[in-house]
């Protein structure tokens, strides 16, 4: 359970410059991230994907670990913390992710996933209170909210409530990666690979046998294309890109990481546009403009409560 100090004291996130190129990096492969897994699932299931995307970005940061000397958590207490993360940050998450990319656009998909900073703002203020609130942040949160409300109201075909379950479903991974942010504090004192590797590593021992089960995974034939997807998949926005997150959390905070989900949009919607010749409506164009101010307004005077959030 986190716990907050008794006289918390705001103070406001710092970061080098190194740190920011970080986060643009990291933004970069998230806003790839996507396009790849509409890619992948073309021939790969979705929950046989994501399966086979944590094990083997996993099994990476495992090879990395052991050659630089960098241990695993050991004790109960830490694998515990480690599967509520993977819970958070992997299994739910990008399964809901692969899921809706069999169905809608990839540009739509980027946009709804960049509120990630709202939730994690909203956590903040009204679960574990380490956020100061302010007039300008709460209006972000309206603004980000109602960019949502007409992205999901229309999909790019011009029709209202087609693929509404699928956008929900984006909309749920967002917040559990907000969880997620918040949840990943507690690991600030690891070296940014141990809780990385550790949480992919929960997230495979789940998803593995559900897609066996589930997805009867022995029978999957996936093409070149799906296969090349899902490597680069897994070398950029998930092994190199978990690594970068769990490294951030710890310089720059849960919000300002999580603005990485606004930095990547543009790219996202790019490689919608020109790879996969997708269009947004006039509608969605509105609710992108409120979803990247809102989310900036997120961003902007990062401010926590100083605390015990172990």
């Amino acid at each position: 359970m986190m716990m907050l100090a008794s006289q918390p004291q705001a103070i406001a996130a710092r970061g080098t410059v190194n740190d920011y190129a970080l986060l643009l990096l990291m933004s970069c492969f998230s806003g790839a991230t996507f396009g790849l897994i509409k890619i992948a699932v073309e021939t790969i299931p979705p929950l046989t994907l994501v399966a086979w995307r944590t094990a083997m970005a996993c099994a990476i940061l495992l090879v990395f670990m052991a050659y630089q000397h960098i241990s695993l958590p050991r004790t109960r207490q830490a694998w515990a913390a480690l599967a509520i993360q993977a819970c958070f940050n992997s299994v739910i998450p990008y399964t809901l992710i692969a899921w809706a990319q069999q169905t809608i656009d990839t540009s739509v998909v980027t946009i709804l996933s960049s509120t990630t900073p709202v939730f994690t703002f909203l956590i903040g203020v009204f679960i574990t209170r380490h956020e100061v609130s302010s007039a300008k942040r709460m209006a972000g949160v309206v603004l980000g909210l109602l960019g949502v409300v007409l992205i999901v109201g229309q999909n790019s075909h011009g029709a209202w409530l087609n693929g509404l379950p699928q956008q929900i479903a984006v909309v749920g991974a967002a917040i559990c990666f907000a969880f997620s942010a918040t949840l990943g504090w507690r690991f600030r004192h690891l070296d940014p690979t141990a809780p990385a590797a550790g949480s992919l590593l929960c997230g495979a021992v789940v998803l593995i046998p559900l897609s066996f089960i589930l997805d009867d995974g022995w029978q999957v034939s996936p093409s070149s294309r799906s296969l090349l997807g899902l490597v680069a998949l897994v070398i950029f926005p998930t092994t190199i890109g978990f690594v970068l997150y769990f490294k951030l959390l710890k310089s720059l905070g849960s919000v300002v990481t999580t603005a990485q989900s606004y930095l990547r949009v543009p790219i996202g919607v790019a490689i919608g546009f020109f790879c996969f010749g997708e269009d947004l409506t006039a509608i969605q164009f509105t609710g992108l403009a409120l979803v990247l101010t809102g989310v900036a307004a997120m961003a902007a005077q990062h401010r926590v409560v100083d605390g015990d959030r172990s």
